[in-house]
């Protein structure tokens, strides 16, 4: 199972991530755990400076912008 991790404070365009990467699981027939991560030093420790970010399985594909669901399909993918 993967794990996608939502990183932001939680505001519109952190939970529009959250939708794309819920549809983006769904195209890709994969089973995954969301998990939100809120906290500005973990996220900044992570490397990513801009939110919303997105990290699956531990690396981060997306920083500062809101990826559409068939490019988080893709990195599912991978």
């Amino acid at each position: 199972m993967k794990v996608v991790e939502v990183l932001g404070p939680g505001c519109a365009n952190c939970r529009r991530v959250e939708a794309n990467a819920r549809e983006a699981l769904a195209i890709a027939g994969v089973e995954a755990e969301i998990h939100h991560v809120t906290d500005y030093r973990e996220i900044a420790a992570r490397g990513v400076l801009s939110t919303p970010g997105l990290v699956i399985d531990g690396r981060v594909v997306s920083a500062g912008r809101i990826p559409s669901a068939a490019d988080i399909a893709g990195w599912l993918a991978e």
